[in-house]
Order: structure tokens, then sequence, then C-alpha cells
């Protein structure tokens, strides 16, 4: 790791003369070249610096050990044993910043919460979850907006895809993917019974254009008019719309925004988002058992959480991690999971890797 660390400092340091260079001035997109290469490894350059700093300052505080003042030597001891802890947490930083980055991570959101096994029940746990995710997402500073959603007509959700805005939001929220179990005594449950009931949680990165090419040949665009639950904002115009991608024979549809263009924009995006989230699933696929991680691979069909009311206990199945405060939980505090994947994920890429 730190051969591989100097190396990168050495460049950093070769890219930092070549941009001093006075001939290379006039050669903007060669400066421009090397400029965007230093960014990119100036964590890991910078990091390098700091680790060999420290190294250096316990060689200096190991000679002072040498001396025959004993004051000296206890204060050699202490600042050897400060060192060696900075040392120690400064290498586990330059670990993880050496495992390759997710371009997906600084995405924003769109997810997509099914209601699954359980009928009324599994749509009333679906509109719980969406209300545990805006919350979350609330308390990050993030944007919420809903691009599609069905209603059950008793306060739950058949479906509803939304849009989560904000720095960071695919990193934290890509563990929530999978299928998510509630164990509680149904409203309409008069015999007190407890009901199991399920939602399945889609965690997808929005993708730009540029990141997935789509052929508009390949699209049947189909216009309806939008209508909620119960006739409710029935619009005399058709304003939703509907995409079916020809050769998936997938079929989105967005219908809560009140222009045909903006619906439109919408779809493309859940579109956008779905294919890539397909390609990655077809890469993972490929992939053997060992070289996936169990935490971060995000398959769809992994009972990943249960969600007790009785007992008030929220468990995440993957890291076998459980809390005991649901209520909060469902208010969206949910990075006390969340932290414990992405820690256990990193652990298991460090692994993979040999780092």
């Amino acid at each position: 790791m730190l051969e591989k660390l100097a190396g990168i400092a050495k460049r950093y340091e070769e890219l930092g003369q070549l941009m001093a260079d006075p001939e290379m001035a006039a050669d903007y997109e060669k400066v421009a070249e090397y400029a965007q290469e230093r960014a990119a490894i100036r964590e890991l350059a910078e990091g390098y610096f700091e680790y060999a700093d420290i190294l250096e300052q316990i060689e200096g505080a190991k000679q002072l050990l040498e001396t025959d003042d004993e004051e000296m030597r206890e204060l050699a001891y202490e600042e050897i044993a400060s060192l060696e802890a900075r040392r120690a947490a400064v290498e586990e930083e330059l670990r993880i910043r050496l495992l390759p980055k997710d371009p997906r991570d600084q995405k924003n959101v769109i997810m997509e919460i099914r209601a699954g096994a359980g009928g009324d029940e599994a749509g009333l746990f679906a509109a719980d979850l969406f209300r545990m995710y805006t919350r979350y997402a609330e308390q990050q500073g993030w944007k919420v907006d809903v691009l599609d959603s069905h209603e059950t007509g008793v306060g739950g959700f058949k479906e509803v895809v939304f849009q989560i805005k904000g720095k960071g939001a695919f990193s934290r929220l890509k563990y929530e993917s999978g299928v998510h179990r509630v164990q509680r005594v149904p409203v309409t449950e008069s015999q007190g019974r407890i009901h199991t009931s399920t939602a399945t949680v889609a965690v997808l990165a929005e993708m730009d254009e540029v990141d997935i090419q789509i052929n508009q040949s390949e699209l049947e665009v189909d216009t309806f008019r939008a209508g909620g639950a119960g006739g409710q904002h029935v619009q005399k115009n058709e304003t939703a719309i509907r995409i079916t991608h020809k050769p998936t024979g997938m079929v989105v549809q967005c219908q809560d925004e009140r222009s045909k263009t903006q619906n439109l924009e919408r779809a493309m995006s859940i579109l956008r988002a779905r294919l890539y989230d397909i390609e990655q699933q077809r890469i993972w696929d490929e992939q053997d058992a060992e070289r996936r991680s169990m935490v971060g691979s995000g398959d769809r069909a992994e009972k990943i959480r249960t969600y007790n009311y009785p007992q008030s206990r929220v468990t995440d199945h993957r890291i076998n991690m459980s809390n005991y405060n649901l209520p909060v939980v469902m208010n969206g505090d949910i990075d006390e999971f969340i932290d414990e994947l992405a820690t256990r994920d990193q652990a298991e890429k460090l692994q993979r890797a040999g780092i």
C-alpha cells in the first residue's frame, strides 16, 4: 500500500512542477488535463505526506528514549503512543481512500417502494416506509419530490416513486434496497393477531443523459389523462406520460406533474435509472459469490430488515443488528443502520482488494 501511495505522491508533485513550467502556460488544454489529474489524487497524496510526517516524528521521539533524562523519556513514551494512534487512524483512512469510488455515490436518488404480500396492510407499510425515508431526507437537508404514485384508497400505496436530491444521497441510501418486512396487528384485525406483510424498496441512482444513452426509436410514448385515487385531480388534458422501452418491455409512467413536458422529463429520468440499474445487476450476476458484497449487493429479493411493532424492534438481517426504539426509526432515524452497513461494506471491499 505504501509503495502505491508513494508513487501517487510522486506523480502529484510532478504534476505541480509541470503546471508551474512557464513553457506549459500557453497550452491551456494540457494544463487543464494536469489540473484535473492532480485534483483526483490530491487527497491520497496529502494523506501520504501526513503519514510520512507522522513516521518521521515517531523516529524523532524514539531517539529521545536513549537520553539519560527520565522525565524526557516519559514524555517521549507519551508522544510515541499518541503518534502511533494517529498513524493507525491515517493508515486506515488511506486504505479506504484507495478503494475504487462508486461513480454513483454523489448522485441523486430515485426510490421505488411497492407493496408486497399482505394486501391493504402491505400498502400501509409502504406508506410508512415512504414517510420514514422522507423524514430521513429532511434531516439530511435533502429535497423530496414524488414522481409517481398509486394509492390503495385506505391511506397506503400500491407503489410510490420519488426523487431525493442531495449531495451523497445515493452513498447513504444504496443499502436500503431489498425486501422490508413488518410484523404488527393491523387496524382491521378484530382478533388482535399479528400479521406479517412486506414491501420492496429499490434505490436507483439518477443518471444523466451522458451516463446512459437511450435510442429514441426504441421508445413508445403514450399520453393519457392523469387522475388520482377516487377520481381526484382528474385533468381534462392528456398530460400524463407512459413510456415503453421496447427492448426490455419496461413501462414507466409519470402523472404527478401538471404539464406533459415535465412528466416526460421525469419518466425519462426514471427509465434511465432503471436501465442503468439493470446493467449493474447484470455485472454483479456475472461475478462469483466470493467477490460480491452481501451488504452492498442490492439484491432486490433479499429480506433485509424486519420491523416488529409488538417488540418495538427493528432488525437488519445482513448485519444482525437490532434497535429497540421502533418509533424513532420510523421517524427517520436510520443512520445507526446505514453507518454500520457502510462500515461492513468497506471492510469487505478492503478484504477482497487485499489492501
